[in-house]
């Protein structure tokens, strides 16, 4: 069916078949994915095991921004996806660094 299309518009037919083989489970050879891991707030902050208080006042988050993250009413951008990614991953070294 693609023959039919500029190579670039076949190109991105082809694509799209095989993200629909992929999604059905369907082994496609030299398929590249790109994985997400969602950022959530809420299971940081728990782990850390602190109160939305704390959180806030220890990552200089504003509570009513991080009650909207938690609730799903404010979507995060990339620089607070980044920023809970770094507390995930050096919770102990941002509160320091936040508090100079």
């Amino acid at each position: 069916m693609s023959e039919k299309f500029s190579p670039i518009t076949a190109g991105i037919i082809d694509g799209l078949n095989e993200a629909i083989l992929d999604a059905k489970g369907v082994h496609v050879e030299g398929l590249r994915k790109t994985v997400i891991y969602p950022v959530k707030p809420k299971e940081i902050r728990e782990k850390l095991n602190m109160s939305q208080q704390e959180f806030s006042k220890a990552y200089g988050i504003p509570l009513a921004t991080l009650r909207n993250w938690e609730q799903g009413r404010r979507k995060l951008d990339t620089t607070a996806i980044a920023y809970l990614k770094t507390i995930m991953r050096f919770p102990k070294e941002v509160m320091v660094a936040q508090m100079t």
